[in-house]
């Protein structure tokens, strides 16, 4: 399957002037290397705008069809395992779609009783195979820290190669939390970026990994505050709360949305985890307390911004997704490249990517 990725015959003003200073930019000799990308905590400020200016690259290179054919050829020579044991769209579609936009082929599994684990195959095993035909292995799995072994595995033999960590339990989702940053400093560019802004962060706060990897970029950003609006009994974790309390970012917990809505720059709302759940307690929760229509929308900021990892269930009301700011969708789609930025960073391929460029 080849990515959805249409250019205009006609570029607007705004993506003409970035081709044009994107085709005379001096390539970068002090950008960093990426081996493994398993934790949003291996980030810092200075990486997540290389990272943030680097996905906004490849868009603007992507925007005509010679260029996108250009991208194709980047890593065309590399071969990526895509091991999806946890059921996921949104995530493997960017992933799968990123790497045919570098031209990289996949492999994939997304259910491990199609794999020789149901023989009694270890998961180190399996990785150690994968590790034979492949360039890089993305993960997603419902085992938390699996993602990590598996890099300290790979390290230690003869074939040592990257692993992305796709989403690893209830723990961490690092790759969102890259397309989280990047569609925040999107939306606020015109404003200053995420520096100074109140982001709201509501809904299954404890069991939702998302939320938790963006909370741990936080601290990278100059005078956040966040604000958590969960019932009792779905709030923050406490080690994500002293996390925050460690690097000095202030945050407040409520369970009351409308007496904190207003003072929001963003609001990231998330459903309720209930595969999680042991004795069906999602049900017990009044999610109408929790939720985002078009009577929310009218107490927000006319320039606040509304995002959802998606899938998203009452919690977000479809009459909103035509509000400008809704951003749930363009953050979406903005993972689709930030992964191809991602991989990009991986293989190395910057130095490539920017003579594709002149």
């Amino acid at each position: 399957m080849n990515a959805s990725v249409n250019p205009p015959d006609k570029l607007d003003d705004e993506w003409i002037a970035r081709r044009e200073d994107l085709r005379h930019r001096p390539a970068r000799s002090d950008r960093r290397s990426l081996t493994h990308l398993l934790d949003p905590r291996q980030f810092d400020r200075e990486f997540l705008d290389e990272m943030c200016d680097l996905t906004t690259d490849i868009r603007t290179l992507a925007k005509t069809r010679e260029g996108l054919n250009a991208l194709r050829s980047l890593l065309s020579h590399k071969r990526a395992m895509l091991y999806f044991t946890q059921p996921s769209t949104r995530t493997f579609l960017s992933f799968n779609n990123a790497c045919h936009i570098l031209g990289i082929r996949t492999s994939e599994i997304r259910d491990s009783s199609t794999s020789s684990e149901v023989k009694g195959e270890s998961i180190e095993d399996s990785i150690r195979t994968f590790s034979s035909y492949v360039d890089v292995i993305i993960m997603r799995t419902a085992e938390k820290g699996l993602a990590q072994r598996a890099a300290q595995l790979l390290d230690t033999t003869p074939r040592p190669l990257p692993i992305i960590n796709a989403g690893s339990g209830k723990d961490q989702h690092p790759t969102q939390a890259l397309l989280d940053i990047y569609t925040l400093e999107r939306s606020f560019s015109d404003s200053g970026g995420i520096d100074g802004k109140t982001i709201g962060m509501m809904g299954d706060l404890a069991r939702g990994r998302t939320v938790r990897s963006l909370c741990y970029l936080m601290k990278n950003y100059r005078d956040v505050k966040l604000v958590f609006v969960a019932p009792h009994a779905f709030g923050m974790e406490p080690d994500i709360k002293q996390h925050l309390a460690d690097h000095e970012i202030p945050f407040r917990e409520t369970t009351e949305l409308d007496a904190v809505l207003g003072d929001l720059d963003a609001i990231y709302v998330t459903r309720m985890q209930s595969e999680h759940d042991i004795d069906g307690e999602s049900a017990l929760v009044d999610l109408s307390r929790y939720s985002i229509g078009p009577e929310q929308l009218e107490k927000i900021k006319p320039s606040g911004v509304v995002m959802h990892p998606l899938p998203r269930g009452p919690e977000l009301h479809p009459d909103v997704d035509n509000d400008p700011r809704a951003k749930y969708w363009r953050q979406e789609r903005n993972g689709m490249w930030m992964r191809a930025a991602v991989l990009t960073k991986v293989f190395g391929a910057e130095r490539e990517f920017y003579e594709l460029c002149r």
